[in-house]
């Protein structure tokens, strides 16, 4: 039998909540005849057992209680305060790998799944993933494709076919570069090992995670996937993309599109991503280079007219400047590599400079 559990972090998030957790729970868990006697064609038969978790993250409305009127059954990680989405789920998941009170029959948890809580659910969509993880072993970490909730025939900006990683440390996806979302017509229903999975719908193994030590609690929100699964390409596993499982995603439930708090968390965290992993040949020109790219980006910011953004790149690089020592000491317990799926293209030049605006497009090469 293969445990898996699906955890899900709230916070204040009572609405999704109530509009998406019917979805999780009619297509994830086992105890429904239809998934239990699902199995995904020409492949071994799976034997899976499910639990959704909601883990709220010191919610101020009413999310708590409304779960409990509810979903009286539903299991509940309750944490005392806000920790952000990375620290949260790290709390989340100690608990729940620790208590037999969230396990299955006692039994330690094979795989855990990262689950937004403003994701709609299809009908099989844990059970590819699954089956394409079991298959190689080296796969550690794995999505599911990610359309937009309202737009339906279109990827998501999270991660959409699976993200990627240029030169400079710019992500982008396939579906989506920048803010160009491209429709799905079926270009991206093949299997790829890809360079980070959206946090949004995230499978890892368990082992995995344990080994990683999960999320990096520094981040807070934003990039922390991207990060986990560079740590694990460091480590020699692979991230990869699932076409026959489908999720749909809302996206920006937490944070609105426009926030100098998000922009500040964007820009800290990609430059201390970037510090911690990359080799040592090439971190500290890509950071110069990156450092300066900021600041024009600030400028675009400035001219036009958005203040909160232009002071957001000001202090996510003063705040950057003062992690570097215990960066340092985080970057001196990894091993680093030239690991797969980096994209050794300018994602910049290529999108404003030369107008391509769909992944296929693309002319530069990926490390192999």
């Amino acid at each position: 039998m293969t445990n898996i559990a699906i955890v899900i972090l709230n916070w204040n998030g009572r609405s999704m909540l109530e509009r998406f957790l019917p979805s999780v729970l009619k297509y994830s868990l086992m105890s429904n005849p239809a998934e239990a006697a699902y199995q995904v064609p020409h492949t071994p038969p799976l034997s899976l057992a499910t639990r959704v978790i909601v883990a709220d993250n010191g919610s101020s409305d009413d999310s708590v209680a409304f779960l409990r009127t509810t979903y009286p059954d539903l299991p509940l990680v309750l944490l005392d305060r806000n920790y952000g989405f990375a620290d949260g789920y790290n709390r989340a998941m100690a608990i729940v790998a620790q208590s037999d009170e969230f396990k299955i029959d006692g039994a330690d948890y094979d795989y855990y799944v990262l689950l937004n809580s403003d994701v709609e659910c299809t009908p099989h969509w844990v059970q590819p993933v699954i089956s394409m993880m079991q298959r190689d072993q080296r796969v550690a970490i794995a999505q599911p494709k990610l359309l937009m909730y309202d737009r339906r025939d279109t990827f998501e900006y999270a991660g959409a076919a699976g993200g990627y990683l240029d030169s400079f440390g710019y992500p982008f996806c396939r579906g989506r570069l920048f803010s160009s979302l491209e429709r799905d017509h079926g270009q991206y229903d093949d299997e790829a090992d890809i360079f980070w999975a959206s946090g949004a719908a995230l499978f890892i193994k368990a082992r995995a995670w344990d080994r990683l030590g999960g999320l990096d609690g520094d981040f807070f929100a934003h990039m922390e996937e991207i990060d986990l699964c560079w740590r694990a390409k460091n480590m020699g596993y692979l991230v990869r993309y699932c076409p026959r499982s489908t999720v749909y995603h809302v996206g920006g439930g937490t944070l609105p599109k426009s926030s100098p708090f998000k922009t500040y968390l964007n820009f800290r965290n990609n430059l201390s991503m970037l510090y911690k992993n990359l080799p040592s040949n090439r971190v500290r020109r890509v950071i110069q280079v990156r450092m300066v790219l900021d600041w024009v980006a600030a400028l675009k910011f400035l001219c036009e007219g958005h203040w909160g953004e232009f002071r957001a790149v000001g202090k996510a690089h003063r705040e950057f400047r003062d992690l570097r020592p215990r960066l340092a000491d985080k970057r001196q317990a990894l091993a680093h590599h030239t690991v797969s799926a980096l994209y050794r293209g300018h994602i910049l030049t290529e999108y404003y400079l030369l107008r391509r605006k769909a992944f296929t497009s693309l002319r530069g090469k990926f490390v192999r």
